[in-house]
């Protein structure tokens, strides 16, 4: 029974409108249906995935803990996890876009693999690579 595709990672917040409103106004995620499961929250759509899930961090662990569920706990920045991964299309109209915004960003040019990777940090400490080949 083998993965098929990465469907969504949960972004743990104490302002869950800064965190969604980085990732619609940002890099372009669309918000969408999210079902009512007991804590407020947003989901944020590439395409018809709900890719990214953000969940406020007090609500988020009370429900979690009514249901037996362990819960991660805060830690500097975001331990273990390095950064998350998006392809996408057109490098400079989004450098253009992050410069409009006062968003900074680090360009990494790959060149034998005709690769740009951009790089930035959501408002949570989650550092985001887009890649543009």
């Amino acid at each position: 029974m083998p993965l098929e595709k990465l469907e969504h990672y949960l972004v743990m917040t104490d302002d869950i409108d800064a965190t969604r409103d980085f990732y619609r106004d940002v890099i372009g995620l669309q918000e969408g249906y999210r079902a009512d499961l007991g804590f407020p929250g947003y989901w944020l759509y590439l395409d018809d995935t709900p890719v990214i899930h953000i969940a406020e961090w007090q609500t988020y662990t009370a429900h979690s803990n009514k249901l037996g569920i362990p819960v991660t706990t805060r830690g500097n920045s975001t331990a273990a996890l390095d950064h998350i991964a998006f392809n996408g299309t057109d490098a400079q109209t989004m450098i253009t876009h992050l410069e409009t915004m006062n968003i900074p960003y680090h360009r990494n040019d790959v060149v034998v693999a005709n690769l740009v990777q951009l790089f930035i940090t959501d408002p949570n400490g989650i550092k985001l690579e887009l890649n543009y080949r």
